[in-house]
């Protein structure tokens, strides 16, 4: 994506739309995109698993387990995080979805 954002900013003097979309088709050799319920549904696995994690790092904190209050603490906070930004991206994406709705056409 980069190489065809760049590649696009050098052929910005050529003029023509078609020496623009040809120098983008040929440059991108990336793979093609994930769909963006499958980044979704691992972006909100990964909050599950670090969720779990710090579950883990805190019952072991308390059963003696030899795990450090640092580490339980790094844990929760990771998870905390996790969630946080998992929360926001989905009140942007209703916030999106709602924008869209109430266009008029």
């Amino acid at each position: 994506m980069i190489t065809a954002m760049n590649s696009v900013a050098t052929v910005g003097g050529a003029g023509t739309s078609s020496s623009i979309a040809s120098s983008v088709r040929t440059s991108g050799n990336a793979a093609p995109a994930a769909p963006f319920a499958d980044l979704m549904t691992d972006a909100v696995g990964q909050v599950d698993q670090l969720d779990q994690q710090a579950n883990a790092a805190v019952t072991g904190l308390m059963t003696g387990s030899g795990v450090d209050v640092h580490q339980a603490m790094i844990a929760t906070e990771k998870a905390s995080m996790a969630f946080e930004l998992a929360l926001a991206v989905r009140n942007k994406a209703v916030q999106a979805y709602q924008s869209v709705m109430g266009m008029q056409f």
